[in-house]
């Protein structure tokens, strides 16, 4: 009898095991795997010109003139990474970054703002797992901000500004906690309704998602993502790295955001040294801030940036 209660007991603990090992790595997967589409750069540009119709004949003026640049770099990992890149003239580049699962293609409403409105040459990188770069799983801006800096040091002009939408604006914020290329003589950041951590944004998720508790599940997914990809959840943290960050970082974020939550930003605010500068968008839900305020959002720029 003592022997099967033992034996139930071990099949138990093995069994309950084997769950927490199957639910974390769904987790992983779910979060971290690259979109099937993500290299149908057809697709993107026809969502980009349905969502924002004013890039077309932008596009295709440059087109025209050769002027937007497929351009292919091997990064220090060794993976080939993909930016579109657009050459203005002069000393000032933006680096534009996109969002969770999608490309720097979707991302062009902003290069196109930068680039006509403002006279900057203009940098839209595929981050890694995304688009036409390299890599097997999405890490959520962490390993990304040290390829922004690598496309920042290839790039680099006495004026640069990185302004990032979702996860790119949290990859904005943890590019900001490092020492930028020296070349760089003024150095802006732009964080468009990014997270606080990758830890928090996951909880969340899982929580809205599935409703269920970070216990266990996040736990073992965070195990798993450093033993199969190398970072943790919990050292993810635009909080953190914006904490020591010196340069000026404008914020912005819908004040009906549900994806982000809005009260994220007050905490990332606080956080961040000055200068710095809080512009929330009303009537606004995640990343659609410049589609819902176009002309406020363009001026709100040019003014933090002179």
């Amino acid at each position: 009898m003592k022997k099967r209660l033992l034996w139930t007991a071990v099949a138990a603990v093995i069994l309950a095991i084997a769950a927490m090992g199957i639910s974390g790595n769904y987790m992983l997967d779910y979060s971290l795997s690259p979109a099937p589409e993500r290299a149908d750069t057809a697709l993107y540009y026809a969502q980009l010109y349905e969502q924002y119709p004013a890039t077309r004949p932008w596009v295709d003026s440059l087109r025209r003139i050769g002027a937007l640049r497929d351009t292919f770099v091997t990064m220090p990992t060794g993976e080939r990474h993909h930016a579109l890149y657009v050459r203005n003239g002069g000393q000032r580049t933006a680096v534009v970054l996109h969002g969770w699962r999608r490309c720097g293609i979707d991302v062009l409403f902003l290069a196109q703002m930068y680039e006509h409105d403002m006279g900057y040459n203009v940098v839209v990188p595929d981050l890694h797992a995304h688009g036409l770069s390299e890599g097997d799983a999405i890490g959520m801006g962490w390993h990304d901000r040290l390829d922004v800096l690598h496309w920042m040091d290839i790039f680099h002009t006495d004026t640069m500004v990185v302004h990032g939408i979702s996860m790119g604006g949290a990859t904005t914020m943890m590019v900001a906690g490092e020492a930028p290329p020296k070349e760089v003589k003024q150095l802006y950041f732009v964080d468009d309704c990014g997270y606080t951590d990758v830890w928090e944004e996951f909880e969340g998720e899982l929580d809205k998602q599935f409703g269920l508790p970070p216990f266990p599940v996040m736990y073992v997914a965070n195990l798993l993502c450093q033993w199969r990809f190398g970072w943790r959840f919990d050292e993810a943290s635009p909080i953190h790295q914006i904490s020591h960050a010196t340069a000026p970082m404008m914020f912005i974020h819908g004040d009906t955001d549900d994806f982000v939550p809005t009260e994220m930003v007050h905490r990332l605010y606080a956080a961040k040294p000055e200068p710095k500068t809080l512009w929330m968008t009303k009537n606004t839900s995640h990343a659609e801030s410049y589609k819902n305020h176009e002309k406020e959002y363009t001026q709100r720029i040019r003014a933090f940036l002179k």
